[in-house]
């Protein structure tokens, strides 16, 4: 395999054009620090506010609001409104079984009472703007469900038969029919939920989500626990909520998500040895949900460590927030519902510089948003969890009309630290380094094409371009042993003239006289007897 050495100069596009000076004061974004930019992805700023009237996410990368400011109840759209549904399993002094945590029963709810508060509820997310208050059905394009009262495992359902909360006729059940009744009749809350949403008639454009609820449900420390193959086709792997009653992917709460949302938190610090598997984690999530469902996936990020592990959730550093701004959508993620919780804003000091981090990296890659619009080939040379198993870098890739886009992050390294990181995309094939945990995003031409069985002779650039009359073309040869052929082809690969010529070792120049063309792109091709490199040029 050819690898180039790191002084050759690729046709390629990394230097940013905005350095970030992050905020310094407490409670503050400074969005008005970065320019103007927009994403081809659906990302929700569910973020503080800190008095925005303006509604600058929305000129920030972000496509909806769902934590509002300012004029918002009146000026805001609705194709960019993203209402969050708290509660709906909850009823707080209700004691009905299903909302007691720890109880999570199906049975012995009082349909006539869950009714009444969704209507509470759904009349408050209607009420919010005021082409829809008062009318109790909101306007909004996607509203997400917050559920959250399920027995996850076989076990803890089965153990439901020693409550004596559960009436007899249930406890009487073998274990197997148990547990098929009660993942039964807890989807079929769950899809009333969302079909009674639907059913007071809101738009029928609106997307309907679920907070977690997706095929293959938040995992951290089980994700090496099974092989990818055994993660992507196995069905025990996959949640009985978004199951159909013979155990594949369906079911009545299944068909009536548009979205799928899986929740990618982040639990351990960075520090802790398993906090440093973020990226992979975050991933994980999104490739094997994509790998059971075609639903567009838009995962729930926040830019904190949950407070399940890490007292006061505080934020996270400011590569593990870039990198989820920017990885995410390298690995078939349609959008992010970026979350946090409400009551920090107004009861919490904090710096917010690592919001800026994570609104620098949606500007990064918004230098390269027409990559993802229209048709491209996502490249993942290793699965999610495979990297997990081997703590290695991680690199993806977008493939578009002949360019390659490439992110890539060492999530171990230390800061001072040095990675070498091999590229490969069929012909193609660059190293680059990484620099302590930096998030490297470049684009590269494939036209750059090296193959060769040594490093012998390399192209340093191909100058100028656009082209008018001549091109030259600066070689760097280790060896003065062999002949090289320059050839001008059109796009179509037509050869329109070849030149011969001795090489030199070291660094040389040579120049090509074009013949008389169109104006157009056109190829450059330098070969030897063990090398062949190709560039484009543009001829005015």
């Amino acid at each position: 395999m050819l690898v180039i050495s790191t002084n050759i100069v690729f046709s390629q596009s990394c230097s940013p054009d905005f350095v970030l000076n992050p905020v310094s004061e407490n409670n503050r974004i400074d969005w008005k620090k970065f320019p103007e930019f927009s994403l081809p992805f659906t990302i929700i700023f569910n973020g503080p506010r800190f008095g925005d009237s303006e509604s600058q996410p929305l000129k920030h990368g972000f496509s909806h609001l769902a934590a509002f400011s300012g004029p918002e109840a009146s000026s805001l759209p609705v194709q960019n409104r993203a209402v969050l549904w708290n509660s709906v399993a909850s009823i707080d002094g209700s004691n009905q079984p299903w909302s007691v945590l720890g109880l999570e029963s199906p049975w012995g709810n009082d349909t006539l009472i869950y009714r009444q508060h969704w209507d509470r509820y759904i009349g408050d997310m209607a009420n919010l703007f005021d082409d829809s208050r008062g009318s109790g059905i909101p306007r909004a394009d996607i509203i997400s469900l917050d559920v959250e009262r399920v027995q996850e495992l076989d076990r803890d359902i089965v153990a439901l038969k020693r409550d004596d909360r559960i009436a007899q006729g249930y406890r009487i059940l073998t274990d197997e029919k148990f547990l098929s009744t009660y993942k039964k009749d807890i989807r079929w809350w769950y899809a009333e939920a969302a079909k009674y949403l639907k059913n007071k008639g809101i738009p029928g454009s609106t997307k309907v989500t679920s907070y977690s609820d997706v095929p293959v449900r938040g995992t951290w420390l089980n994700v090496t626990s099974n092989s990818w193959q055994d993660w992507t086709t196995n069905r025990e792997r996959t949640h009985f909520l978004m199951q159909d009653e013979s155990g594949k992917i369906g079911g009545p709460f299944y068909d009536q998500m548009n979205i799928l949302s899986p929740s990618a938190y982040y639990f351990y610090p960075y520090e802790n040895p398993l906090g440093k598997d973020y990226l992979s984690y975050l991933l994980f999530q999104i490739e094997v949900n994509r790998a059971w469902s075609d639903k567009p996936v838009v995962p729930f990020v926040w830019l904190r460590y949950h407070d399940s592990f890490v007292p006061g959730s505080p934020l996270i550093p400011k590569f593990m927030a870039e990198a989820t701004a920017i990885f995410p959508f390298f690995s078939g993620a349609k959008g992010l519902w970026l979350w946090e919780n409400p009551f920090f804003e107004g009861n919490k000091q904090e710096n917010y510089a690592t919001y800026e981090h994570f609104i620098n990296g949606l500007y990064r890659l918004s230098r390269f948003a027409d990559m993802f619009r229209g048709d491209y080939e996502l490249v993942i040379p290793m699965s999610a969890r495979d990297h997990m198993e081997r703590r290695n870098p991680i690199w993806r890739a977008v493939v578009k009309d002949g360019r390659i886009l490439v992110a890539a992050q060492n999530t171990y390294a230390s800061e001072s630290q040095q990675t070498q990181v091999q590229l490969n995309y069929k012909q193609w094939t660059k190293t680059i380094t990484l620099q302590g945990r930096e998030v490297f995003l470049c684009q590269f031409d494939l036209a750059d094409v090296v193959s060769a069985l040594d490093s012998s002779l390399a192209v340093a650039s191909v100058y100028p371009n656009p082209a008018q009359k001549s091109v030259y073309i600066d070689l760097v040869s280790a060896s003065s042993q062999s002949e090289i052929k320059i050839e001008l082809l059109d796009i179509k690969g037509v050869t329109l003239k070849t030149q011969t010529s001795a090489t030199q070792q070291g660094n040389f120049r040579y120049e090509l006289e074009l013949p008389k063309l169109p104006r157009g792109m056109y190829l450059v091709r330098v070969s030897s007897e063990s090398t062949s490199i190709t560039r484009r040029v543009f001829v005015e």
